[in-house]
């Protein structure tokens, strides 16, 4: 069977190493162009001054998402002016965070709203999370109590979401969301961090924890090639199928006709 696999891999190209964890939520970081490749490939501008923190900034100009692996704690920060319907409100998640959970919060940010009522806690409910009330706070935690989402109420700026993971020693990743976060986007996150997908790692950037389960996997540089490409080909057909109604007909036969033509030549 081995020989048999060799045979298949392309000329020039070995497989590399890697594992696949779960829970997600213990993964660690991983790579953070899974995030601001998305965002690039919708639409948003790269606004990173130099020897600054990453930053990408929405068409709209309203959502600023920036990455910063210099100062302590460092890490994700989200953070939203405040518009006619929608309080300014900030997210804060830290370096550990794995990238496919911060994805969940800012793929949302480049999707129109539902017009159902975001349910935050399904997700986590349907996943077998243990939800339930502190007092006057509601809670959530995974089966294997790794995990965890907060809701911490407050009047005004004092309520927050507060969610997170730790392994056996400790290490682990905290995120803090202004109560004037909009539920959908909390939501969106509640089910990145709830789903039971693993995700990849390469090998040396597997963390040391009992509380993680690995599967090795061998993994060609051509194929991750192309679940990333095929990520950033989904932003950006989304992102074309946002503007489209917003271009003029005549532009749009324009372009239609110009591909064709070079084909020709």
């Amino acid at each position: 069977m081995r020989r048999k696999q060799r045979q298949d891999w392309p000329a020039g190209e070995q497989p590399e190493q890697h594992y696949l964890i779960e829970p997600r939520a213990l993964a660690g970081g991983g790579d953070i162009r899974h995030v601001f490749a998305y965002l690039k490939a919708s639409g948003w501008q790269d606004k990173t001054n130099k020897n600054a923190p990453l930053a990408l900034r929405s068409p709209d100009r309203i959502v600023q998402v920036s990455y910063d692996p210099y100062s302590q704690p460092g890490g994700w920060t989200i953070h939203s002016a405040a518009t006619d319907q929608q309080a300014e409100w900030r997210a804060r998640l830290g370096q550990r965070t794995p990238v496919e959970i911060v994805a969940g919060l800012t793929d949302a940010l480049t999707q129109p709203r539902s017009a159902h009522a975001p349910h935050v806690w399904a997700p986590l409910s349907e996943q077998h999370w243990q939800t339930g009330h502190e007092g006057p706070h509601y809670t959530a935690t995974s089966p294997d109590g790794a995990a965890w989402l907060h809701f911490r109420r407050g009047s005004g700026d004092r309520a927050v979401w507060w969610a997170g993971a730790q392994d056996e020693q400790g290490n682990g990743w905290t995120a803090k969301f202004t109560g004037a976060t909009p539920l959908h986007l909390v939501a969106a996150f509640a089910a990145a961090l709830a789903s039971p997908e693993p995700v990849m790692r390469p090998r040396g950037r597997v963390p040391h924890s009992t509380r993680i389960r690995t599967t090795s996997v061998s993994v060609l540089p051509s194929q991750l090639g192309a679940w990333q490409q095929a990520r950033i080909t989904a932003a950006r057909a989304a992102a074309w199928a946002r503007n489209w109604p917003a271009v003029p007909p005549r532009a749009t036969i324009r372009r239609t006709r110009f591909p064709f033509s070079g084909a020709r030549r």
